[in-house]
C-alpha cells in the first residue's frame, strides 16, 4: 500500500536522512584520513590490521634497538682490533731490536732500554684500552673475561656472544697478576709471561742484559712467541666476529626495511583514493541533502485534501 499520504511519519525523508547521514560519515572519514595521512585512526577502522600493525611496530622498534647493538658492538671490535695490531706491530719492533742486539758493536743497554719502554707501552694498552668504560683487554669486572652479550634481534634469545680473549689454547685474557707490572691484572699466562720478560729486561741480577735480550727469542726461555699467539688469535676471533656482524647488520636492514613496509600498507593513506572518496562523498552529499528538502516537503501535497 502507498504510503505518500502518511504525514505522521515521512519514510522517505527519513531515508534519505539516512543515506545523507551515510555520506557524511564517508567524507568525514576520508577527510580524517587525508588530515592524518593514516588509513586506521581507530581501533574500529580495521581490527585485524590495526592488531597486526602494531605487532609489526613493535618489532621494527625492537630490530632497531638490535640494528644499534650491532652498531656498538662493530665499534667495539673495531677499537680492539686497532689496539691489537698496535700491539703485534710493537711485537714486531721488539724483534727488529733483539735482531739488532746481535750486533757485536751495538749498545745493549740502549737496545734493552728500549724493549722495556716498548713493554711499559703494551703493558698500558693491556691496562687502558676502553670502549665506553668497558675495559677490552683485560679480564676485570666490565671487561673481556666473560665475552660480551648483544641482542641482535626480535628474540631475547637472538643474541651473539663476542669472546675474542678466550680463544682455546691461545687465551688473551685471564686471571693472571704480572710480576712486573703489578697493577696490570686479568691477563692470560702467556701474555703475563711474555710482558714480564720484556719488563725485566734490565734486570741484571742473574743475567746480562744481552743475555736478557738473548733469551726474549730462544727457543726455550723466549715468552715472545705464545705471546704473539694470543694476540693472533684474538685478532683472528675479532675478525670472523665482524663478518657475522656484518651479516647480521645485512639481515637486519632488510627485515626493517621490509616490515615498514608491511605496516606502511596496513596504516598509510592512499592520498589518492582518499581525496577521490572525500570529493565522491561531499557530491553525494550535496544531492541528498536536496532530496531531503524535497521529502521533507512531500506530506504538504495531503493539505489539498482538506481544503
Amino acid at each position: 500500500m502507498s504510503q505518500s499520504f502518511r504525514i505522521n511519519t515521512n519514510v522517505g525523508a527519513l531515508k534519505a536522512y539516512d543515506a545523507l547521514s551515510r555520506l557524511n560519515m564517508r567524507a568525514q572519514t576520508a577527510q580524517l584520513r587525508l588530515a592524518t595521512q593514516k588509513r586506521i585512526n581507530h581501533v574500529a577502522d580495521d581490527t585485524s590490521g590495526f592488531n597486526i600493525g602494531k605487532s609489526l611496530d613493535s618489532k621494527v622498534r625492537v630490530m632497531e634497538s638490535a640494528q644499534r647493538n650491532v652498531g656498538s658492538a662493530q665499534d667495539m671490535l673495531a677499537t680492539a682490533e686497532s689496539q691489537l695490531i698496535s700491539i703485534k706491530d710493537m711485537l714486531t719492533q721488539i724483534r727488529a731490536k733483539v735482531a739488532d742486539a746481535s750486533n757485536p758493536t751495538a749498545d745493549k743497554n740502549a737496545i734493552g732500554k728500549d724493549i722495556k719502554a716498548i713493554a711499559d707501552e703494551i703493558a698500558s694498552a693491556f691496562a687502558q684500552t676502553k670502549f665506553n668504560n668497558t675495559t677490552l683487554l683485560q679480564s676485570v669486572a666490565d671487561g673481556a673475561g666473560a665475552g660480551f652479550t648483544f641482542q641482535t634481534g626480535v628474540s631475547g634469545t637472538d643474541t651473539i656472544k663476542i669472546d675474542y680473549g678466550n680463544v682455546s689454547g691461545d687465551e688473551l685474557v685471564g686471571n693472571e697478576t704480572s710480576a712486573v707490572y703489578s697493577s696490570l691484572t686479568g691477563i692470560s699466562a702467556d701474555v703475563k709471561a711474555g710482558i714480564d720478560q720484556l719488563g725485566s729486561v734490565m734486570d741484571t741480577s742473574s743475567n746480562t742484559v744481552a743475555e736478557n735480550i738473548a733469551n726474549i727469542v730462544d727457543a726455550t726461555s723466549g715468552k715472545l712467541e705464545a705471546f704473539e699467539d694470543s694476540v693472533d688469535a684474538s685478532l683472528g676471533a675479532i675478525g670472523n666476529y665482524s663478518q657475522r656482524l656484518t651479516a647480521k647488520q645485512d639481515f637486519l636492514v632488510s627485515a626493517i626495511s621490509n616490515s615498514k613496509s608491511a605496516y606502511s600498507r596496513l596504516f598509510d593513506a592512499d592520498m589518492a583514493m582518499e581525496q577521490l572518496n572525500s570529493t565522491k562523498a561531499q557530491i553525494g552529499a550535496q544531492a541528498a541533502t536536496a532530496m531531503f528538502a524535497q521529502l521533507n516537503m512531500a506530506p504538504q501535497g495531503v493539505l489539498q485534501l482538506l481544503r
